[in-house]
């Protein structure tokens, strides 16, 4: 038989036996995936932003298939709305959640916090956060060097060029908490998103003494108690020389704006207090 034929009966005859046997690989090792992922998947942003805490989309699908229920399971970029469709696709329950916005806890401006020393290396904030305490006297204040700005993938937080910190805005924040995590000094937090976007909060995370904050920049807090004394709602907490104040427990009362002795204490989207008019008959 000539040589050739015998080539390609042979060289045949063994794709056609790999074939056989590779077919009965995939099948014993075959993974069953459940049809559902893809659902679940179909109704969720697909921003791929790992704030769910799970790798993408598609993880986030799976887990949301596998769990017994969705309590503890949320999408922050498509919130409540999305939250409701997969429980429909699942059959399941899903936990409504307040919305949550990214609040920079820092108001470390150069007028405030003047700078000491001048940075000349790498420009982000996790190697310089690694090298140094910072360009200022302040060593838990803002590097300004947008390490935030560059993990969001919605274009919600921006640098300032005059003050030198990021600002978020709110319209544009899923919560998605990339921020948070990208920030090595922790200034970034995600807090409850109350109505017409009003906020409050304490704009420091500075636990050195009262002294040495204050000299290291004018609207650092002192853990002085004010805000805690005049609290009505137990809203506030005073440790290691930082007051902290419970998105959850907060009523916007706004007492603990007044009397904070370095405006530490930042209100945000209020109206504009009105002053007290003094009369002459009240003077007497």
């Amino acid at each position: 038989m000539n040589t050739v034929v015998i080539t390609i009966l042979s060289l045949s005859l063994i794709g056609a036996l790999a074939a056989v046997i590779l077919y009965l690989v995939a099948q014993k090792f075959k993974v069953y995936e459940d049809p559902r992922i893809d659902q679940v998947e179909e109704v969720l942003p697909g921003a791929n932003c790992g704030g769910c805490g799970y790798p993408g989309c598609r993880g986030f699908a799976e887990a949301c298939v596998k769990a017994d229920e969705l309590g503890d399971l949320f999408c922050p970029v498509g919130g409540n709305a999305c939250m409701g469709s997969v429980a429909i696709t699942l059959g399941k329950d899903a936990v409504v959640k307040d919305p949550e916005v990214a609040v920079v806890r820092c108001n470390g401006t150069p007028e405030h916090r003047f700078r000491t020393n001048h940075y000349d290396g790498a420009t982000t904030c996790t190697i310089a956060h690694n090298l140094y305490a910072g360009d200022t006297g302040c060593e838990f204040g803002c590097l300004g060097m947008g390490d935030c700005v560059d993990v969001c993938d919605f274009d919600a937080i921006h640098m300032n060029p005059e003050t030198l910190l990021p600002e978020v805005i709110d319209d544009l924040c899923t919560a998605c908490g990339a921020c948070v995590r990208a920030c090595p000094k922790d200034i970034i937090e995600l807090r409850k998103k109350n109505k017409k976007d009003r906020k409050i909060f304490v704009s420091c995370v500075s636990t050195a003494k009262g002294a040495i904050t204050k000299k290291a920049c004018d609207v650092g807090c002192i853990g002085c108690k004010a805000c805690f004394k005049v609290c009505p709602h137990d809203a506030i907490v005073v440790e290691n020389f930082l007051a902290y104040i419970d998105p959850v427990k907060c009523k916007l009362c706004r007492k603990c704006v007044v009397v904070c002795p370095t405006n530490s204490i930042l209100e945000i989207n209020f109206p504009v207090r009105k002053l007290k008019v003094v009369t002459e008959l009240e003077e007497k």
